[in-house]
Formats: C-alpha cells, sequence, structure tokens
C-alpha cells in the first residue's frame, strides 16, 4: 500500500511595523500557526498568509495600511492567475482601531484581528474560508494561557537576545495616545508564567532578555502565593535563571520608577544601565495639556534618583513636537530639557492627531511648517547628544554580548550595554560569548572595538546554529 505524499507546509509571511511588541506578537502569531502547519517565509511571493501587524503611533499609519492593501491585492490576482490562493490578514493596532472599516475599504482582507485576538488566529483562519472575518473584542480569557511555546529550534533560530512581553495596555490616557483604546486597560501577567516563558527561551540559548510593556514599570503581576510583584522584584527573579547575562526593559513611564525599581538598578547587575524613559515635553504647560501626570521637576528628581542609584546610567527618551497650543517657548523648554538630562538617545515625533484621542480636538493645532522646523532643530541636538555619548565610549571597556559575523570577514558584532552596535575583529566562534572589548573608535551609528581578552562560548553547538544560514 503507497503512503499518502505529507502535507505541504504553508508559508507565512509577517509584514511587522512599529514597536518591540509588535515584533514579540509576530513570532508569537508564527508559533500559534506552526502546529496547524505554517511555516514563516521571508518571500513574500510564495506565502499562502500575509499578516500585516499594524502601528498606530506613527503619523497617517491606517492609509499606509491601506496602501500595502492595494499592493497585496494585485499579489492576490498574480497568485490566482497562476492557479494558487492568498489569504490578507490586518492585525494590531490599526485593525484594533479601524475593525469592520478595513474591510469596508478594502475587499481583499480576509481578517482583521486585534492585539488581544492572535491566540486564536487558526480557529480565525478556518472561518474566513466562509467570509470576512473582524475579531477586536477584548476577551476574558488570558491569551498568553492559550499560545504554545515556540519549538526549541525556533528560538535558537531567532538569536541571542529576545523580547518578552509582561504588561499589555494603559491606564494613563496622554492626550495624545491611542494606546489604551488599542490595547486595553494595564493588565500584568502571572509572575509564574513569565519565569516558565523566561526559562525556555533561556533554555534555548537566549543570553538576553527585554521586558515588554507599554508600561512595563507598572508591573504587578501576582505570584503563585497571590501577592503583587513589582518589575524591580521580577527582574531578580529572571536574574536567578542560569545561563541568563543580560536584562532590558521598555517602555517606561516616569510615574512609575518606583524605589524598588531603581534599587534593582543599583544591585543588580545584570540589569542594563540603559533606560528608555519618555517625556515627551519640556513644558510644564504642554505636559499638563498631554495629560501626561509628570512636570517638568518631577522628571528631573526621578532622573536624579536614577542616577544616584546608578551613575553610569545613559537615558533615551520620547519627544512630541507641535502639540497644540506649543509656543516657541514651550519648544524652548523641551531643547533645555533634552540638554539637561543628556539624552544618549532619543526618538522624536512630529504631533498627528489621532481620531478619537482628546488632543485631536484641542484649539490652536500647530501649523505644519513650524512642526517641521521644530522637528529639525532637536533631531539636531539629540543627533549632537548621541555622537557626544558615543565618544565618550572611546576607551573604556565595556562588555559585549557577541551575537553575529560582522560585515566583513573576520569580524563579528554585538551589542554594548547601552545599546550600541559594537564591531571588532575576531572569530565566528566568539558568538554566543560575553566579550571585554575596549572601544577605540566611534562611528555615525555603532563603536569598533577591540577584545582585551577573549572569553570563550559555552555551547559550540548554539554558535553553529548563529552561524549558518537559516
Amino acid at each position: 500500500m503507497t503512503e499518502a505524499p505529507a502535507a505541504q507546509p504553508k508559508k507565512l509571511y509577517i509584514k511587522t511595523y512599529g514597536c518591540q511588541m509588535n515584533v514579540y506578537d509576530s513570532d508569537r502569531m508564527a508559533d500559534a500557526l506552526a502546529p496547524h502547519g505554517y511555516e514563516p517565509t521571508a518571500d513574500i511571493g510564495v506565502a499562502d498568509l500575509v499578516v500585516l501587524n499594524t502601528c498606530h503611533i506613527r503619523e497617517k499609519a491606517s492609509e499606509k495600511v491601506f496602501s500595502e492593501l492595494g499592493r497585496l491585492k494585485r499579489l492576490r490576482e498574480e497568485r490566482r492567475a497562476a492557479g494558487a490562493e492568498l489569504m490578507i490578514g490586518v492585525a494590531g493596532c490599526v485593525a484594533q482601531a479601524e475593525g469592520e472599516e478595513i474591510v469596508r475599504r478594502a475587499p481583499v482582507v480576509d481578517l482583521v484581528f486585534g492585539p488581544q485576538s492572535y491566540h486564536r488566529l487558526p480557529e480565525l483562519i478556518a472561518r474566513a474560508g466562509t467570509g470576512p472575518v473582524v475579531d477586536t473584542e477584548f476577551p476574558e480569557e488570558d491569551k498568553f494561557e492559550h499560545l504554545p511555546a515556540p519549538a526549541r529550534e525556533v528560538t535558537v533560530r531567532r538569536g541571542l537576545t529576545a523580547f518578552l512581553t509582561v504588561q499589555e495596555g494603559c491606564d494613563k490616557f496622554c492626550s495624545f495616545c491611542v494606546v489604551p483604546y488599542t490595547r486595553g486597560a494595564e493588565t500584568s501577567r502571572p509572575v509564574e508564567q513569565v519565569l516558565a516563558e523566561a526559562r525556555g527561551l533561556v533554555e534555548a540559548g537566549v543570553m538576553e532578555l527585554t521586558l515588554l510593556g507599554q508600561n512595563v514599570n507598572a508591573y504587578h503581576g501576582l505570584d503563585d502565593r497571590g501577592r503583587a510583584v513589582g518589575l524591580g522584584e521580577l527582574c531578580f527573579r529572571l536574574a536567578a535563571l542560569p545561563g541568563l547575562r543580560r536584562l532590558r526593559y521598555t517602555t517606561s513611564h516616569p510615574l512609575d520608577m518606583s524605589d524598588d525599581l531603581i534599587a534593582a538598578h543599583r544591585d543588580l547587575d545584570m540589569l542594563m544601565p540603559y533606560l528608555h524613559l519618555p517625556v515627551q515635553s519640556g513644558s510644564d504647560r504642554i505636559l499638563k495639556a498631554m495629560h501626561r501626570r509628570h512636570t517638568r521637576a518631577h522628571y528631573m528628581n526621578t532622573i536624579q534618583r536614577i542616577l544616584d542609584a546608578r551613575p553610569d546610567m545613559a537615558l533615551s527618551g520620547d519627544f512630541i513636537v507641535g502639540f497644540p497650543g506649543e509656543t516657541d517657548a514651550d519648544f524652548a523648554d523641551t531643547l533645555a530639557i533634552a540638554r539637561d538630562v543628556g539624552y544618549a538617545s532619543a526618538f522624536t515625533f512630529k504631533y498627528s492627531p489621532r481620531p478619537g484621542t482628546p488632543g485631536a480636538d484641542l484649539p490652536d493645532q500647530v501649523p505644519e511648517s513650524v512642526k517641521i522646523e521644530r522637528l529639525a532643530r532637536l533631531n539636531a541636538q539629540i543627533q549632537d547628544q548621541t555622537r557626544a555619548f558615543a565618544a565618550s565610549c572611546v576607551g573604556r571597556v565595556l562588555e559585549v554580548l557577541i551575537e553575529k559575523p560582522g560585515r566583513n570577514p573576520g569580524q563579528v558584532g554585538g551589542r554594548s550595554p547601552y545599546l550600541q552596535a559594537v564591531h571588532v575583529d575576531g572569530p565566528e566562534r566568539l558568538i554566543g560569548s560575553m566579550q571585554k572589548v575596549r572601544i577605540v573608535r566611534a562611528g555615525n551609528n555603532s563603536l569598533a572595538g577591540k577584545i582585551v581578552t577573549v572569553a570563550e562560548p559555552k555551547s559550540a553547538s548554539l554558535v553553529e546554529s548563529q552561524v549558518r544560514p537559516a
């Protein structure tokens, strides 16, 4: 009796927009579909399912999605002409915000689902066979309880660093932001659930974890005794995992920098001395209009508390220029706080109204030409500060996690404690090791260094997995 040929795997292509949480979500979508015969592809032309995992933060985010859907419509027509089918899904925050409107404007879409629904993706795909499916509800069940863990070989293939979502949603309701409406209220994953996922990642070779949340430092997950645990204590529990070498977290809110978390930066070497702490504006008047609920003085006091605990801390931030009512004096306050903090890097944005947010209805909208000019001035200052910080690293010995081959033969690359790309001369067998590197040169986007003393990686098989082609 002749055996039936094995079913060919279906190809999954996910295009990820926006933040690190979307990168994490895209990986978990792939994990959810793997048991159902889908394998990721980097070639959209051979995909059986294309998912656009969208972000609503950038200006004209939804229009960019519809533009991409126009291209996918043509791709579907080409695939059908060749006798193949293509299913198209829109996920993430634009999906959550737009819902049925996406299907109305782009009938080519088969699936629309929000960030809280991707654990139901296999079920949604099955339902989409009979017509478009929209799922943007906030379900009561914990999606993380229903997601399969990635196969060990998948984690190994993804690399030595990994994102791990521990908190979602936001209760702050800043007047410019859609996150409370697209991601929902603040929720924190249980401690044991976080530890179990982290343990699986570390056992598969991950050496650096970045904990994610819309307000990650508002984390308050329950432990197995039903006690609420803050982010600082969670970091200590994660640090006890054998094999884990580094911890980071993002994104934080100034109001949630607790004494316990700052103490963790003081006492836990594994917690990297690089903190992203958005301020948005240096003007108290604009901060109040943004409903940030902190003042310039509160923010600067928080920065000082952090630096007192960890003097080698480098900071990055977020800024929005041109918020409604922002005057030249308000903008000057923003330039001043950026200079006073001395950010090592920052993300800067022009204000753009988001429908449904209070800021969209405020009077005194700033002219686009003024926003463009202010953004250019802020960017120039931040770039100068970034270059100055990179130059300050020259001559220092920094510990670098070697992650991959370099661009040039005989070169490998990794990241400094401050998230800077670092290139050194060395063999690929060093991938998967922590090296003490003396920084000898600062470029525009990276540092060059020399290894002080060679530390061998602990696992040769891990090195092989990182250097062989995927």
